[in-house]
């Protein structure tokens, strides 16, 4: 199984790339958030992949993070997304935001992206939310980098799903409180104002 291509970039399109590896030229699809990460054409390049054999053609598939590959391994394990679904869904929207339209139920804004209708983009929501990681869902909580308050919305997030709130509305109770967290506010002060609805 090829898990990456380590070579010199020959060609560069926003849906494909051709990797010299050795004096062998592997073509694969790549999404268009790995387009606008690679460099330009007759340097090195480390493409992570996924191979995809099927009766009539061995494909392979790029991505240049191993968010991105994740992402399309999830999304390609729901029923009815081939690759090519796959990768729209990962040209039309980062895998942040694709985490939080599952964690959030957005079908709205999963179903905005070309080729995805609402019956699919209900699909991905139901499929992708048991799969994601309780850490993960961290990730919707902020629309930047990580804070050092983030361990401790981290905690009562996972402290209210285990108490058997929805993992959606859980998440909107903590970014709620988010702003007026600092590193020191002890886990028990959180759940309070999480449960009191006060900031």
């Amino acid at each position: 199984m090829i898990v990456f291509l380590d070579g010199i970039l020959e060609e560069k399109e926003p849906t494909r790339v051709v990797v010299n590896v050795n004096g062998v030229g592997y073509e694969a699809s790549i999404p268009l958030s790995s387009y606008d990460r690679l460099p330009e054409t007759g340097k090195r390049l480390r493409l992570l992949t996924v191979p995809v054999v099927r009766e009539d053609a061995h494909l392979l598939f790029g991505f240049m993070s191993a968010e991105e590959r994740d992402a399309f391994l999830l999304l390609t394990s729901v029923n009815g997304i081939g690759p090519k679904l796959g990768l729209a869904v990962l040209s039309g929207l980062a895998v942040r935001d694709i985490k939080a339209a599952v964690a959030a139920g957005d079908v709205k804004r999963l179903s905005g992206i070309s080729g995805i209708g609402k019956k699919t983009a209900e699909r991905i929501v139901l499929e992708m939310r048991d799969k994601l990681g309780k850490g993960e869902m961290m990730e919707s909580l902020s629309g930047g980098a990580p804070g050092p308050a983030d361990a401790k919305l981290r905690d009562a997030l996972l402290a209210l799903v285990s108490l058997g709130h929805k993992q959606a509305d859980a998440q909107r109770m903590v970014r709620d409180i988010a702003p007026g967290i600092t590193p020191d506010t002890p886990l028990e002060e959180i759940l309070r104002k999480v449960l009191s609805g006060r900031k």
